[in-house]
């Protein structure tokens, strides 16, 4: 069966008291914990990288937004849970291929290993590959169903008293939109899916419509779920992501993900240096197919 991030809790076609709850008392599971998280930490660079390559390989593939960003969270959840203590090459390949295969998965939909491998620059023996998929289960407790800002849109949305009801879906959809670009600012990591999703309505509304911000930010504020502080700070930082335009990307590309990570200069001279490094990997792969195995996927 395919995962809906919008439903992530099957057996609820409607969203009823207890699917609501349940959604809201999990939700902190779904997350990473990075309150620590920090230029200077490995993590921050392996998650930088692991970005770059899942957009390159989206951008050859033009699959499913919903997996890159199922991919990107499994990523997230891992890398705070696992000490790492330096940034291999190696590493940041073999979690994007797996996390990838994984999201794919859930999705219900084929993507070809070999493909995403010479995507990445990189083969690696199915052993190796199984033992990093059984690493990620098992640091993620399994928990691959991720409760995400999407899952919470609907609830949120159904709070909002529009003058044009014909607006609701639109309203949805560009909060989609602004969801799939806020994954990659760090400084949204601290807040819950709830908030994310809460904010990213509020910001759509305020680009849609703008004469009736004011009595959204008060029937969302005002629900029981809420925390009015947390959903304005949250807002706060949408309302500076650099995207040219106020014009949300939908879709992973590697110019919106330099974009939307608001890092420094820096980040963008390593992601062409990982671009080039791939390109040198290409050549050689073509004149010598090798496959990269693993005697034991070790972490710290």
């Amino acid at each position: 069966m395919e995962f809906d991030l919008h439903n992530p809790l099957t057996g609820f076609e409607e969203y009823h008291f207890d699917a609501v709850s349940a959604l809201f008392a999990n939700e902190s599971d779904h997350m990473p914990s990075f309150l620590d998280f920090k230029s200077t930490d490995v993590r921050f660079s392996l998650r930088r990288h692991s970005v770059f390559l899942i957009s390159q390989v989206q951008s050859s593939y033009k699959f499913d937004g919903y997996i890159a960003y199922l991919a990107v969270n499994y990523i997230d959840r891992f890398l705070s849970k696992q000490a790492v203590l330096e940034n291999k090459p190696w590493i940041v390949r073999i979690l994007v291929i797996v996390s990838l295969s994984l999201a794919a998965k859930m999705r219900n939909v084929d993507l070809s290993l070999s493909d995403i491998q010479r995507d990445v620059g990189l083969n690696f023996d199915a052993q190796s590959i199984h033992r990093m998929e059984s690493l990620i289960l098992d640091t993620l407790k399994w928990r691959l169903r991720s409760i995400t800002p999407f899952s919470f849109l609907h609830f949120f949305n159904s709070f909002l008293k529009l003058v044009d009801s014909s607006l609701t879906q639109s309203l949805k959809q560009r909060a989609s939109d602004i969801i799939f670009s806020t994954q990659y600012e760090i400084k949204l990591f601290e807040y819950k899916p709830s908030i994310i999703a809460a904010s990213a309505l509020l910001c759509a509304a305020e680009e849609l419509i703008t004469l009736q911000f004011s009595s959204c930010l008060t029937a969302i504020s005002e629900s029981q779920y809420s925390n009015k502080e947390e959903l304005m700070n949250a807002l706060a930082v949408m309302r500076e992501m650099p995207i040219e335009g106020r014009e949300y990307c939908s879709m992973l590309t590697p110019k919106s993900v330099l974009k939307c990570e608001h890092t420094s200069s820096q980040c963008e001279t390593h992601t062409n240096q990982d671009r080039d490094t791939i390109k040198k990997r290409r050549l050689s792969d073509s004149r010598d197919d090798r496959t990269f195995q693993i005697s034991q996927v070790q972490w710290c």
